[in-house]
């Protein structure tokens, strides 16, 4: 499949490195490098940015959910705009939307003015999630690539694909080379959440599961060489 333009997830949790919280700058000067590639050669990337780095709001029950999870959609504001400024420095421009005013940082999302970008050879940062309580970033994702016509959903975490079982915990966990997105929804397989799932499912758009950390990752993606998990649609 040819990608004309393709929605990156990036993991909050695996922009930190070796470090506990923040950034770990030569972890997203990589990320840019590969990006940069990338965009070189034709194609339209948006990106989401997960906030684990940050925030993980619905550990603690100190904290009505409304409120934990605004939280969380700024700390995706905060990586956004760090990791934009990073690209920006090894020669790409940038801009960020969200769903919500923050002032002068980024502007108010809409899809003529996400495209207009796209077409002025832009990395498009999607930051703020959906703008609502209650959906996670991986929902935040496929609604823009649903609504932004992506060709397809690159998903780089710090664990390199999809498993019938937690690796961490289940040293024989079997990794996929290719699921169809009906078994993980019907396996439960922790890919995404439900609802995102279900969206990519509904609207067909394919993902594939991949180690961020593992050299060229995401430039190796992009040329459609996936090291890692395949998710199919059909």
């Amino acid at each position: 499949m040819e990608i004309r333009r393709v929605f990156l997830k990036l993991s909050g949790e695996a922009l930190v490195g070796a470090k506990k919280s923040g950034f770990d700058e030569a972890t997203v000067k990589g990320v840019a490098a590969q990006v940069k590639r990338s965009m070189d050669t034709g194609v339209e990337i948006g990106i989401v940015i997960g906030g684990g780095n940050f925030w993980r709001g619905r550990t603690s029950e100190s904290i009505d959910r409304t409120k934990a999870d605004q939280i969380g959609m700024l700390a995706t504001v905060m990586n956004c705009i760090y990791v934009s400024e990073i690209f920006r420095s090894a020669g790409m421009e940038t801009e960020i939307l969200t769903p919500f005013a923050c002032g002068s940082m980024t502007k108010l999302f809409s899809k003529d003015r996400a495209n207009k970008y796209f077409r002025q050879g832009k990395v498009v940062f999607f930051a703020g999630g959906t703008g609502h309580p209650y959906f996670s970033t991986d929902t935040g994702v496929t609604l823009r690539a649903v609504e932004m016509d992506a060709d397809c959903i690159l998903l780089a975490k710090s664990i390199d694909g999809i498993y019938d079982s937690d690796p961490a915990k289940n040293p024989n966990a079997k990794r996929y080379d290719s699921i169809s997105i009906q078994e993980v929804i019907d396996k439960k397989l922790e890919v995404m959440d439900l609802t995102a799932s279900i969206m990519c499912m509904e609207h067909k758009i394919p993902m594939a599961v991949f180690d961020l950390n593992e050299k060229d990752s995401i430039s190796n993606a992009m040329q459609g060489k996936i090291n890692g998990t395949i998710v199919t649609v059909e």
